[in-house]
């Protein structure tokens, strides 16, 4: 059996960012219910070394439409990253599934083996593709939708596993 790797990505990562744009609705609610300034919520972290939530997503972001184009073969779109409202970042989210939404099967199937080199941390690492999706990809992607969730729920929104999970 053959894996598809547009199944794999493209729909993975636009649900994964459509629940997480779901959650910032949820987060600006609660903040205009409670009188809360959203700026608060957008620079909210759980330790101080942490990144801010605005980072998480810019990060949940970067990494999404980094996968849809490096598997594709493209160089990926730049964001500035200067996000300082819900609307930002929900502008980014929205921008960033429109990209990958731009994407076919035919564009990304057959990726599996090709080589992917990325610069993390300043330095070059190179994947093959199927190792890059499943194991550099997702988990970072979910890490940082994590963390989003994590700094929302510990100021007070009440969210659950099916916030983070969406709609089957």
């Amino acid at each position: 059996m053959t894996i598809s790797m547009y199944q794999a990505s493209i729909p993975v990562l636009i649900k994964a960012l459509s629940n997480l744009s779901d959650i910032l609705q949820k987060a600006e609610a609660h903040a205009v219910a409670k009188k809360i300034d959203p700026a608060v919520f957008v620079q909210a972290r759980l330790f101080p070394d942490m990144y801010p939530l605005s980072r998480q997503i810019q990060i949940a972001t970067d990494v999404a439409k980094g996968c849809g184009a490096r598997l594709a073969g493209l160089e990926p779109p730049s964001y500035e990253d200067t996000e300082t409202s819900f609307a930002e970042l929900q502008a980014r989210i929205a921008k960033t599934i429109a990209f990958l939404g731009t994407f076919s099967a035919g564009q990304i199937d057959g990726s599996e083996d090709n080589t992917i080199t990325l610069k993390v941390g300043g330095r070059p690492i190179s994947f093959q593709g199927l190792p890059y999706l499943f194991e550099f990809v997702l988990p970072n992607v979910y890490f940082h939708t994590t963390m989003t969730y994590a700094i929302l729920r510990h100021w007070g929104l009440e969210l659950g596993k099916k916030d983070f999970l969406g709609a089957h």
